[in-house]
């Protein structure tokens, strides 16, 4: 596994858990998925405001930074949105939030423990069907 390679800035990120998270996404806020587009495609969160903007990309040398993550979502997001970020588990977000703040974004969140834990206490998700061909 490579490192995250990436300096974010020194500031102070809230994380939140999965259960609070839950009660955030259905109450309006967005769910900014940090993921690869294949670990989405994979399985994520059901929310009703759901956006899937890769902070790193897997290559064959290692991870590496999505350089034009903050553009994406400044695209995608206002600064005064409501977001909560996740990842699978809870690393990357964690730099993805501390970016988006440094940037400006006025109420980020970073959900602790990620997707894992999402699924481990059980919570809706949204992932392909499996075809079952007896």
């Amino acid at each position: 596994m490579g490192s995250i390679g990436t300096e974010s800035p020194k500031v102070e990120v809230a994380t939140v858990d999965v259960i609070s998270t839950k009660g955030l996404i259905q109450n309006g806020h967005v769910y900014l998925d940090v993921r690869t587009v294949e670990e989405f495609q994979k399985g994520h969160v059901d929310a009703d405001k759901i956006i899937n903007i890769p902070y790193m990309f897997n290559t064959p040398q290692g991870r590496v930074k999505n350089l034009e993550f903050l553009k994406e979502v400044s695209s995608a997001c206002k600064k005064e949105d409501h977001i909560i970020v996740g990842c699978q588990s809870g690393v990357r977000s964690l730099y993805a939030t501390a970016d988006l703040l440094a940037e400006g974004y006025k109420d980020v969140n970073n959900m602790g423990g990620g997707y894992l834990d999402w699924i481990k206490n059980e919570f809706p998700v949204k992932a392909p069907k499996v075809k079952n061909d007896l």
